[in-house]
């Protein structure tokens, strides 16, 4: 097998500008690209700061329906400090911080209901 890494992966979302005002303002991700794809359709990538893989905020996979996405993991090197600054940006954790034996995290929702676990882990492998 020749594969080697994973470029993206597509997020199924109901408005596309809602959703790219989130990951880009409220979580920080970059704006790698927003371009007319078609009618209806823009091809909208976002990435967190210097990550290899991508998502696509999409809305035309009528088999993805938006808020359908469930398991999203975004690691972070500051679990406490990142939950406070999202708190404050009007992110709503669900379970509150959680020990597992590999690290800690937490859960929230972006706007549609796609489920995101923020991590730390105590060992990257």
């Amino acid at each position: 097998m020749a594969i080697t890494r994973t470029q993206l992966f597509s997020v199924p979302v109901s408005d596309q500008d809602r959703a790219l005002r989130f990951y880009v303002d409220t979580l920080g991700f970059d704006l790698l690209s927003d371009a007319e794809m078609g009618p209806d359709m823009r091809w909208l990538l976002v990435s967190p700061p210097g990550a290899e893989t991508a998502i696509t905020l999409v809305t035309w996979f009528e088999s993805m329906p938006a808020g359908s996405l469930k398991g999203i993991v975004l690691e972070t090197d500051d679990l406490e400090g990142d939950i406070a600054t999202l708190t404050e940006k009007g992110v709503i954790f669900e379970g509150g911080l959680q020990d597992a034996p590999w690290g800690r995290f937490t859960t929230f929702n972006d706007p549609d209901g796609n489920g995101i676990v923020l991590q730390a882990s105590t060992s990257r492998g």
